[in-house]
């Protein structure tokens, strides 16, 4: 009997452990509880746990939270050195193009793909640039997430952000920030040109710039 009531106390015991883990496992969420209190990153927060180590590298900060950046693929990078030489075979003196590199946008540090910002390098040694007049991201698989930052490059006074959707062949244009938002939006392609408002100079043929 004692044998017996043994064997039923450890089931007991057992049992009461794999439903308590059953139930751990299910009471514990994987993303944020809805009403939680956020904490979010103020851009000098960002940067100074980065420098420490403690933030991982491909990341960005949007809107006060870290994100983790997609992953490139051959055709996103194809698309990014091709629009990248373009851009620096006519920009004007006084202008810097930079690939990958931060804007501070209020609550947020985007890297875009592509800026061209006014000024010399010397200007950016101690801080990043606060906006820029032009800006690209490549989309292969990205298209929301690229898309949610453009309200950070509105805020920041982008004056013409491309969305370059390498898929589509098409490019949608953004232009005249205001509140936060851009009040011009364009679709170009597929087929047809493209021309800057704010680098004339440059001047793009979409079946040029996408053909293999």
């Amino acid at each position: 009997m004692l044998e017996d009531a043994g064997k039923i106390a450890v089931a007991d015991f057992l049992a009461e452990g794999i439903i308590g883990s059953v139930m751990n496992a299910v009471e514990s969420p994987s993303v944020p509880l809805r009403g939680a209190p956020l904490w979010p990153l103020s851009v000098t927060a960002y940067r100074a746990l980065g420098e420490m180590g403690l933030i991982p590298k491909n990341t960005e900060l949007l809107y006060g939270f870290v994100y983790t950046k997609m992953s490139k693929s051959p055709f996103h990078s194809f698309l990014v050195v091709r629009l990248l030489r373009l851009l620096r075979s006519v920009t004007p003196p006084g202008y810097i193009v930079r690939p990958e590199q931060p804007i501070a946008c209020g609550d947020s540090e985007p890297e875009p793909d592509i800026s061209v910002v006014r000024g010399a390098e010397s200007d950016f040694r101690s801080d990043h640039p606060h906006t820029a007049d032009f800006v690209a991201e490549v989309c292969v698989s990205s298209h929301d997430y690229d898309r949610s930052k453009l309200r950070a490059y509105a805020l920041a006074g982008v004056k013409e952000c491309w969305l370059v959707l390498g898929p589509e062949k098409q490019i949608e244009v953004y232009r005249q920030p205001k509140n936060g938002q851009f009040s011009e939006h364009a679709l170009y392609g597929p087929g047809g040109g493209l021309t800057s408002s704010v680098i004339p100079e440059f001047k793009l043929s979409l079946d040029a710039f996408f053909a293999e």
